[in-house]
């Protein structure tokens, strides 16, 4: 029962309770003086995009990807944060970090730049994966942007967990087993996590382009939903009909990546059609369902830190399950750097409170109600009828989200005793306070608000405050050692990426063909 996993919580002293371990990859893109997708490289000031470890790009060259290292307290990964948007802000000339998840102004495929990692074959893989993406869904959903949260337990406190539930596996093979259970309680819950911090409710026209949508007029080159939370994880966002054949089991480890290792080597017979060149170039790694692990979306992953050279599965089934990788989560347009405290240190609780809640095995009628509640918040989350299946019952949205809340309340209490701060109780209470009474206050709503109290469209009120972020970031001089270091990366990354291509001496179709191989 979840009580009885609580209740074992409750066994820890506070000298057991070491917290969280705790990282973000936070995306963006770099845009033009006039709110258009920058044209330019990947500035040079920022490293190289190959070896940098906390400034890359993601899918396109104009989309940043800036990487926390990990830490356990909120207050030290958000500080990291801000040093690297402060360095990234002053090395930007005329171009602003756009703040919001959905994109600026783009004028269709070709307008996206698909990354460059330089002529390694290590760089050359990631952009021939790229541009794989590219010919099997185009550029144009490559362009959004989201935080990516990371979080773990020390191994301190596995432990004490296997110590207090009478598990005597090997410790891998506990912490894996885990980690599955609290994400068959985020498939159940993630719905909440859409309502509380969906920031996509709009987008500029360009995005849909000569697309069919149901989406509602808001001023002549901005489209909204009435009641969306997200966009970036509705239709119009992350999704393809590939992978929608695909039935990634989330239950353990040994299905999950037997799973996505079938899907990697099965061919897809429209992928098979395009071919992996066009004339000399590569334009896809394979002709497969999945090219690789990554090109799999999902609103969560279970992660292991790789070794050169090798795969995420490979990683996984040797090692086990290091940490959780939350991918759901909008960009907060209103945050300078697209992520707050309370909000962290909601989804500590968030997560804490998944793994000490009972987690019977997903089956496919509960997956698909599962997918079915939360394509439901993601598109109408703020319409007050909304009712969602809870426990064998249909309940209205927001009662769901206060009842969910609520249930958290003892363990904000438990972990507040023991660190002797309000830290969860006021992560909680802020969540709480966005779904009462009838004028909602979750930030897909405060957008909207904004936008027409503003009266400016999708566009420009988020160039507006994106300019406003980026004069705030400015404003906060670096310290010269902060700035020495962040130089330093730059420097050290583009030495190494020049390294790699010195040594690179295998043609890159054999490369390519031992990577398929191993």
């Amino acid at each position: 029962m979840a009580d009885s996993r609580h209740s074992l919580f409750h066994q820890f002293a506070a000298s057991d309770w070491d917290g969280f371990l705790k990282g973000v990859e936070k995306e963006g893109l770099r845009v033009d003086a006039s709110g258009f997708i920058a044209q330019t490289p990947h500035p040079s000031a920022l490293g190289s995009a190959l070896t940098h470890p906390q400034i890359t790009t993601d899918y396109s060259e104009s989309l940043l990807e800036l990487i926390t290292p990990v830490f356990s307290n909120t207050d030290g990964m958000l500080a990291s944060l801000r040093d690297t948007h402060r360095f990234v802000q002053q090395n930007l000339e005329n171009e602003v970090f756009w703040a919001a998840s959905m994109p600026c102004e783009i004028n269709g495929n070709d307008s996206i730049p698909v990354a460059e990692f330089g002529s390694s074959n290590i760089g050359r893989l990631k952009h021939v994966y790229r541009q794989g993406l590219s010919v099997r869904y185009g550029r144009i959903m490559q362009s959004i942007a989201g935080v990516h949260y990371n979080l773990s337990f020390p191994d301190s406190f596995w432990r004490k967990w296997q110590q207090v539930t009478g598990n005597d596996n090997a410790l891998k093979d506990f912490k894996s087993e885990q980690y599955f259970w609290l994400i068959r309680n985020f498939r159940r819950r993630s719905w909440l996590l859409m309502l509380l911090f969906g920031a996509s409710p709009a987008l500029d026209a360009s995005f849909v382009a000569g697309v069919n949508h149901d989406l509602s007029r808001f001023d002549d080159r901005t489209w909204a939903g009435k009641y969306a939370t997200s966009l970036r994880m509705g239709d119009l966002g992350y999704h393809n009909n590939a992978q929608a054949s695909l039935n990634i089991c989330f239950n353990e480890l040994k299905t999950y990546t037997r799973t996505l290792d079938q899907a990697i080597h099965t061919n897809w017979p429209a992928y098979e059609a395009i071919g992996t060149r066009r004339g000399d170039e590569f334009i896809q790694i394979n002709t497969s369902i999945l090219q690789i692990e990554n090109e799999y979306y999902s609103s969560v992953r279970p992660k292991r830190t790789t070794e050169r050279g090798e795969k995420p599965i490979q990683a996984l089934d040797a090692r086990g399950v290091e940490y959780i990788e939350v991918r759901c989560l909008d960009l907060d347009p209103f945050s300078p750097v697209g992520i707050t405290r309370e909000q962290v240190d909601f989804l500590d609780l968030f997560l804490l409170d998944c793994l000490l809640t009972d987690s019977p095995v997903i089956g496919e009628a509960e997956c698909e109600r599962l997918d079915d509640g939360y394509k439901d918040v993601v598109a109408k989350g703020r319409w007050h009828e909304l009712m969602l299946c809870q426990g064998g019952q249909r309940v209205p949205v927001g009662s769901a989200a206060q009842e969910l809340m609520e249930s958290m309340q003892p363990l904000a209490e438990l972990l507040d005793s023991w660190g002797g701060s309000h830290t969860y109780r006021s992560a909680l209470a802020a969540q709480r306070s966005k779904v009462e009474g009838e004028d909602w206050s979750v930030p897909s709503a405060r957008v909207l608000e904004a936008m027409s109290s503003s009266g400016l469209g999708h566009r420009d009120w988020v160039l507006s405050i994106s300019q406003q972020h980026q004069n705030t970031l400015n404003d906060e001089p670096m310290s010269p050692e902060v700035l020495a270091r962040f130089e330093a990366m730059s420097r050290e990354s583009q030495t190494e990426q020049a390294a790699l291509e010195a040594t690179d001496t295998k043609p890159f179709s054999e490369f390519l063909e031992d990577y398929l191989k191993s």
